[in-house]
């Protein structure tokens, strides 16, 4: 037992049972003793405190200190902290206990957080426990809960990530980098004249953003009463010219954030949104991770981690030429239309482009399922499975998932995607199916797509080779159908022209190139036949670049 002047130092919790043993000539007995392990004031007091850390229970853990009140707001803190989005856990034991006389103890903590795999943090921490008026209590002082943990300072979980990688179209020139943007919010509670702010704003970022108004402002002000709204995003050269201008506007206020955005402001195609999502996966792959004491005065110390190396670049398989002609020829009808292009050889997904009426819709051109209608005429020639013109089949690739369409079954269950239209269990395909029907004609099999080069798709199902007959039926129905549609002039052209209802599509191949254009509500019979020569001619001018 403990005396006052003689410290006993407690490294385990818990009752100790000895066994001795003492052997006579002729008998022997057993006795078996518990030693007294009866804890003091202090010591319980000090396990109450690590249970209530390692439960993060703030009220009960602040509750035990001499000054309850800072105490909760730095283990708030910690825990909020570092909750790695809800991954972290952590352990707390006391690792030794010291009376130090009859009304006070030294102890230490030893406390590991995991955020993850690999992701481990061991300390030690110091502590004294007193015995106060109102009964023992743990000595208020931030660094009992981390290292170097200082009065007003802050622990937190970090993410670091080495420069951000670049993505490169597939002439090598740069698609996408990460930039500053520069939102630009009007917030009401800085604002004395709402109307005259939102004029003068409307004003100066006209020279961007003309659709932006007064009027659509103030609207915008009144849909959500009190609440900042944001104008417009711009871009680090639109802001630097534009900057004292706006900042002097009352009730303008800007947030900087990063974002990764295509250096070519024509590029508006809907696997950009795919590509800052492979592109984000890059980073997620190899982003190390940090735990950082802060001071009150922004001073940084950090306790453990690593800096996560530099990702790979990405390559898209996007050709700006090919890109740029299909959106200029996509915007040249007034009804929702789309178009795919992919190289037979590779997979690769060339260009893709929407309208602003298909763009309400969503990424239509990887899953807007449309009914077949003629392009059933393909499915049918003998011998040919659907499956073996992509026709059914699904692919998974970093960060798009790309829909072909499904083939007509009365006793299978059909997976339901977005299907445009009334749904049923008919034939459908999507634009970015007709292409895959291209680049199968052109080259005898389903190719597997990709956005990124090196990145190929995972299928929902096995392809087979297409049958010499049926591929010879085909190209034969290729020429014939291209040759109708009065597309000779385009040397080495081929194509199929359909429709379902109203709308109108066309497939096409030409050297290493297949594409589909698709078109709803088409004005006219042949406007799909139309919208891919606009799409040819200016490929072949290079009008677009």
């Amino acid at each position: 037992m403990s005396s006052v002047g003689s410290p006993v130092v407690r490294r385990i919790r818990g009752r100790y049972v000895v066994a001795v043993g003492a052997s006579l000539v002729l008998t022997s007995t057993v006795a078996l003793w518990t030693l007294d392990d009866s804890q003091s004031d202090g010591e319980r007091l000090v396990d109450e405190f690590a249970k209530a850390l390692e439960n993060h229970d703030v009220e009960a853990a602040a509750a035990l200190t001499t000054y309850p009140n800072a105490a909760a707001a730095s283990l708030t803190q910690m825990f909020d902290g570092l909750a790695a989005n809800g991954t972290s856990t952590n352990d707390v034991d006391v690792a030794q206990f010291i009376d130090l006389s009859g009304d006070s103890g030294f102890f230490t903590l030893d406390t590991g957080w995991n955020f993850g795999d690999g992701k481990d943090w061991q300390y030690e921490t110091r502590g004294t426990a007193k015995k106060l008026s109102v009964g023992w209590r743990i000595a208020w002082e931030p660094d009992v809960l981390a290292p170097e943990m200082p009065p007003g300072g802050s622990v937190r979980y970090v993410r670091t990530d080495a420069a951000p990688p670049t993505v490169f179209d597939s002439a090598q020139n740069v698609l996408m980098n990460e930039r500053t943007i520069n939102a630009i919010l009007l917030d009401p509670a800085q604002m004395p004249d709402p109307a005259t702010s939102a004029s003068q704003l409307a004003d100066i970022i006209d020279v961007v953003a003309p659709l932006i108004t007064a009027d659509t402002l103030l609207s915008d002000l009144a849909a959500t009463p009190g609440s900042a709204i944001l104008a417009v995003n711009l871009r680090d050269d639109d802001f630097a010219v534009l900057e004292d201008e706006l900042r002097a506007i009352p009730g303008v206020v800007v947030a900087q954030t990063p974002k990764l955005i295509a250096g070519d402001r024509r590029i508006t195609s809907p696997v950009i949104d795919s590509l800052r999502t492979a592109w984000q996966q890059n980073r997620d792959a190899t982003a190390g991770w940090a735990v950082d004491v802060v001071g009150a005065d922004g001073m940084l110390t950090r306790q453990a981690g690593f800096q996560g190396p530099a990702g790979p670049d990405l390559h898209a398989t996007l050709d700006p030429r090919i890109q740029l002609a299909a959106e200029e020829a996509v915007v040249s009808v007034g009804t929702s239309a789309s178009i795919v292009a992919i190289a037979p050889s590779t997979g690769a997904i060339v260009a893709a482009a929407q309208n602003s009426y298909a763009n309400e819709q969503g990424q239509i051109a990887f899953s807007g399922m449309y009914p077949a209608g003629s392009a059933t005429d393909l499915l049918a020639v003998d011998g040919l499975d659907a499956s073996a013109l992509g026709l059914g089949v699904n692919y998974s690739m970093p960060g798009l998932d790309a829909f072909t369409g499904q083939v007509q079954s009365e006793n299978s269950s059909i997976d339901r995607f977005r299907t445009v239209g009334n749904e049923s269990s008919e034939a459908a395909v999507t634009p970015f199916g007709l292409a895959q029907m291209g680049a199968a004609v052109s080259r005898g099999g389903v190719p597997l797509p990709s956005i990124v080069a090196g990145q190929t798709a995972v299928p929902d199902k096995e392809t087979s080779a297409i049958p010499a007959d049926a591929l010879a039926r085909l190209r034969e129905m290729f020429q014939k159908s291209a040759h109708d549609e009065g597309l000779d002039a385009y040397a080495g052209l081929t194509g199929f022209a359909g429709n379902s209802g109203d709308d109108r599509w066309f497939i096409a191949n030409r050297g290493d190139l297949a594409f589909a254009v698709y078109i709803e509500d088409a004005d006219g019979t042949d406007q799909a036949v139309k919208m891919s020569t606009m799409l040819l001619r200016d490929m072949d001018s290079g009008t677009t670049e």
